[in-house]
């Protein structure tokens, strides 16, 4: 039940959140949903609720996991305070308060304009001290692109794993290398539970720009709308298709020009970027399906990374030297690391297509999507278009 988070890895700068792939597409934790209200479901119901999966999963290192979950989970929500309270409250800082008023006006705008859960998330907020969340462990084969999978109750499989310790996450990740694996380690600014608990916004992420804000904020809200257990890329792409077009709209009813702008181009940047990782991985699919020696693969692998670094650097040139994606570029790029890009935007034209074949109608499109993730994959790859249909 309790399984990975994944993405907003670089941490922004009062003013901005960078670009990067892991902070607009692969960013939260997520937990099965439950009929349990938010409100009824107190902290300590993750603890029990979390150990009885724990020992009934038995072994060691899987309680040790949990353990940590629940301990991770619980500081979150017993550390929540409602952010109404605190914006009424002279004795905070005007720039906290300020930014809670924008993030609670964002919150009005998700349920009453776009149609997402009214409820208690994102009505509260929660200072952890720290710069993130939780810490994402992403592992792959030496020689394949596909990241592995750990399942969890419920949840189904999914290609990461979590956890709200830092030092837990890297022993995860010296065991996995030990094993001859690929391994990426990113933190995390924020997540979500799928509607199990009413999530509070973190201090991770409140001062980011409004209209990343925005996208966090409705992203998370549309996974409580759909979501398919172990269907990583279909939940996602859901969800990045609804905060694009939930952010346009906040724009449109602003009137901000200025602020469309500098948001189209940050999406053309992202798509940019994205479109080179993943080109990158068609490179080395077709290196690794080619039966090489082992050291031909390596050098094939090798030269294929540099490539990918000497791409982004005449993107970066035409960007105006915009450096909002040197930080993935910084660390060690392996399948890993690209497979935490390749994860999440697979679906997001399918997606949007269908957003414009009923008009915009909000509604209707949560409705199509709920059919979708009931559907075969094979109908859900032919729906999106995956196979040119």
């Amino acid at each position: 039940m309790m399984h990975p988070p994944h993405d907003r890895l670089s941490r922004p700068g009062p003013d901005r959140a960078p670009d990067a792939p892991t902070q607009g597409l692969a960013r939260c934790r997520r937990l099965p949903r439950s009929g349990r209200t938010q409100e009824a479901f107190p902290a300590r119901g993750v603890a029990a609720l979390a150990l009885a999966l724990a020992l009934g999963l038995g072994g060691c290192s899987t309680v040790t996991y949990y353990l940590q979950a629940i301990h991770g989970q619980v500081e979150l929500l017993r550390k929540a305070r409602p952010m109404e309270a605190l914006v009424a409250d002279p004795a905070q800082p005007t720039v906290l308060r300020e930014r809670l008023r924008r993030a609670l006006a964002l919150r009005e705008f998700a349920s009453a304009s776009l149609g997402l859960p009214q409820n208690g998330s994102y009505r509260r907020y929660s200072d952890l001290g720290r710069r993130y969340v939780v810490w994402n462990v992403i592992a792959a084969p030496e020689f394949a692109t596909a990241p592995r999978q750990w399942c969890f109750p419920v949840a189904g499989c999914v290609g990461y794993r979590g956890y709200f310790n830092e030092a837990g996450a890297e022993a995860m990740a010296a065991g996995l290398r030990q094993e001859g694996l690929d391994v990426y380690v990113g933190g995390v600014a924020a997540y979500s539970t799928l509607g199990w608990f009413a999530d509070p916004l973190p201090n991770t992420v409140i001062h980011y720009p409004e209209a990343e804000l925005a996208r966090l904020i409705f992203h998370e809200l549309a996974h409580q709308v759909v979501y398919l257990p172990g269907d990583t890329a279909f939940n996602e792409s859901f969800a990045t298709a609804v905060e694009l077009e939930g952010v346009r709209r906040w724009i449109k009813q602003r009137g901000i020009a200025q602020q469309q702008q500098a948001f189209d181009e940050a999406q053309q940047r992202r798509r940019e970027f994205i479109t080179l990782v993943l080109g990158t991985r068609e490179e080395l699919d077709a290196v690794y399906a080619r039966g090489l020696a082992p050291q031909a693969i390596r050098g094939a692998k090798s030269a294929a990374i540099i490539a990918l670094r000497e791409r982004y650097a005449r993107l970066k040139a035409s960007w105006g030297d915009y450096a909002g994606y040197d930080a993935w570029f910084a660390g060690e790029i392996n399948n890993a690391r690209i497979a935490s890009v390749a994860l999440y935007t697979q679906w997001v034209p399918g997606f949007t297509r269908l957003l414009a074949e009923r008009a915009g109608d909000l509604p209707a499109f949560y409705r199509e999507a709920a059919q979708l993730a009931k559907a075969t994959p094979s109908e859900r790859a032919r729906r999106l278009g995956l196979d040119g249909g």
